[in-house]
Order: C-alpha cells, then structure tokens, then sequence
C-alpha cells in the first residue's frame, strides 16, 4: 500500500503520515480509503491535503468508516477520503 502525508489544509501543519488506496480516480474526481500509520485522533470534514508518495498534493475531506476500525492498541480507524480538485506538484 502507497505511503503518503495528510496534511491541516489551513497552515501546511503535518498531522500523520498514512497508508492509502484508491477506489475511484480521475483527474477531477477521486475517492479511497486511507489508515494513518500512527495514532493521532483527527476529526471528520474537510479542511485536509492528501500528499501521494510521488509529492503531488491536493485537498480532500474525511470521514471516518466506523465499521472497518483497524485492530490495534490504540486503534487506527480506517477513513473514506474523498476530492474534486486534481493533484499538484
């Protein structure tokens, strides 16, 4: 699984780097699931810039998927990203 950084979309602040996949993507329209490889608690909604292991960048929201948690101590949620903008360098 690809391996890239979410970023607070508002200050560039690095919240968690996270294992991502894709389940739809297009040059304006996108959508996967992602799990942040450390724990950290992070809200639902947009407001977040999804970095992919290539560095292109984009905004993107979250929610969280409450029927797929991650079996770990502290558990690690899996999340629905989703974005409309396409990915820049």
């Amino acid at each position: 699984m690809p391996i890239g950084k979410l970023y607070n979309s508002i200050n560039d602040e690095l919240i968690a780097s996270v294992n991502y996949q894709f389940q739809h993507e297009e040059d304006h329209r996108w959508w996967g699931e992602l799990t942040l490889i450390e724990y950290k608690q992070i809200k639902d909604g947009g407001g977040y810039t999804l970095e992919l292991e290539d560095g292109r960048q984009s905004r993107c929201s979250l929610k969280k998927r409450v029927n797929r948690a991650v079996t770990s101590l502290p558990p690690r949620y899996v999340y629905h990203f989703s974005g409309s903008g396409k990915f820049e360098y």
